[in-house]
């Protein structure tokens, strides 16, 4: 069974974070260990983007069909609650 579940609708996933922020770390582990996953997932078709910035705090935005963009803060979550957040987001 796969870790994620991504719907037709999903059209990008992007990821921000900051290079050298400490709030930063779980963001850039979850992805270290699950990027490779997503993208198999979609069958390399889904653009997942990492953007980094100095300082910004973590976040997910994923964009759907006819536009529609949700976003979460992942700001003092472990690895663990980045997937929760993840999975929820994805059955929007």
């Amino acid at each position: 069974m796969s870790k994620f579940v991504l719907p037709q609708a999903l059209k990008e996933l992007r990821f921000h974070l900051s290079q050298t922020g400490e709030a930063s770390v779980p963001l850039r582990k979850f992805l270290s260990v699950n990027y490779e996953t997503l993208k198999v997932q979609s069958n390399y078709k889904l653009p997942i983007l990492i953007r980094e910035s100095y300082g910004v705090p973590p976040s997910l935005t994923a964009r759907f069909e006819k536009g529609k963009e949700v976003k979460s803060s992942l700001e003092g979550l472990d690895e663990n609650g980045i997937a929760k957040t993840l999975q929820d987001l994805l059955k929007n």
